[in-house]
């Protein structure tokens, strides 16, 4: 084999594996993840905390219980997020990388913006104490049974929130 034949040879090689290589990237879509786990659990608290606010308006009598109950559940919504931001991680300027996510269901988006976002809207009607009750329950109910597929803080940060709301409920509301 001569030099020319292997300076061909090496070249043709070396724009293969760059044409292979420049293929390969274009052809890659972004990854789509699965929903995280916390983020129905960030709906539901924030969702209660707009409930236990809107409840004020039948029940002005409850208003320091139902107002604790509404900043509570927004924290836990609050620390929920940030669980949730901690694994997605953050890039040294602050900015978050694009984390797209499969909906949950049929009319969820799958914008990580859209849950979320610290802000609930509020019933339309304002639930009566023994609905939010209710409610409270179903959600620690939820919180109970995601703790125990979680582990580590993830798995006691839902098991307090669990208790929080089983003390609200049983509490708070009695």
């Amino acid at each position: 084999m001569g030099r020319r034949s292997m300076l061909r040879l090496a070249g043709g090689g070396t724009a293969g594996v760059l044409a292979l290589g420049a293929a390969a990237g274009c052809g890659t879509e972004d990854k789509v993840y699965e929903p995280d786990p916390l983020a129905a659990q960030e709906v539901l608290a924030r969702a209660d905390a707009a409930a236990a606010t809107a409840a004020i308006a039948l029940a002005p009598q409850r208003h320091a219980a139902l107002t604790a109950i509404a900043a509570e559940r927004t924290a836990h919504a609050d620390a929920l997020k940030t669980e949730i931001d901690r694994v997605i991680g953050v890039y040294g300027d602050g900015t978050k990388p694009v984390h797209r996510t499969r909906a949950n269901g049929p009319g969820q988006s799958a914008d990580p913006a859209a849950v979320g976002s610290g802000t609930a809207v509020p019933p339309t009607t304002p639930p009566t104490v023994d609905a939010l009750r209710a409610q409270l329950t179903k959600s620690r109910q939820s919180a109970a049974e995601l703790a125990r597929t979680q582990s580590g803080y993830r798995a006691g940060l839902l098991a307090s929130i669990s208790a929080a709301c089983a003390a609200q409920a049983g509490v708070l509301l009695a």
